[in-house]
């Protein structure tokens, strides 16, 4: 297999950007599949940051606050 997935790379190489944008999309649409278990996990994990929050355990920190941490200057 790894014999494929190197011939694929090299042919890839030679491909114009545009058509390896879409590949890559192609490829992430297809490895993007929802997970049950992980969904549960995240929605058990907001339910208690946002009772941490209105119970005032942990603040919020404003938008443009946070935005301004990773704007380039």
């Amino acid at each position: 297999m790894p014999t494929l997935i190197n011939d694929v790379a090299e042919r890839v190489k030679s491909l114009p950007d545009a058509d390896k944008l879409h590949l890559v999309d192609e490829l992430l649409v297809q490895l993007d599949r929802p997970d049950p278990e992980i969904d549960k996990i995240w929605a058990e994990e907001a339910r208690k940051r946002w009772r941490a929050y209105r119970e005032g355990r942990v603040g919020a920190v404003p938008y443009e606050e946070v935005m301004a941490k990773y704007r380039r200057p």
